[in-house]
């Protein structure tokens, strides 16, 4: 345990972003997962609406630092790749 005050302060600012962290990351997985599986199953305008949603979620992670802004464009374009090979079969 930490003996000085700001060493304590730091551990539960610490203790508070990586909540608020752990939370915009779970909306962002569960956002592509969502995606992905409305894609592969065939629903074009319920992928093309949550592919939206997941964009929104991967440009907060990325403005918030969560997820560096390389990984973010890599996520958004194979998804939006993903999204629009389902609409051509």
């Amino acid at each position: 345990m930490p003996i000085k005050k700001s060493a304590e302060k730091y551990m539960r600012q610490t203790a508070r972003r990586t909540a608020q962290n752990k939370i915009v990351k779970g909306v962002l997985k569960s956002a592509v997962r969502k995606t992905r599986e409305a894609a592969q199953a065939g629903n074009l305008s319920e992928a093309k609406d949550l592919f939206k949603k997941a964009q929104k979620a991967i440009d907060k992670a990325a403005q918030k630092k969560i997820i560096k802004k390389n990984t973010a464009a890599r996520k958004k374009s194979r998804l939006n790749a993903l999204v629009k090979k389902a609409a051509q079969k």
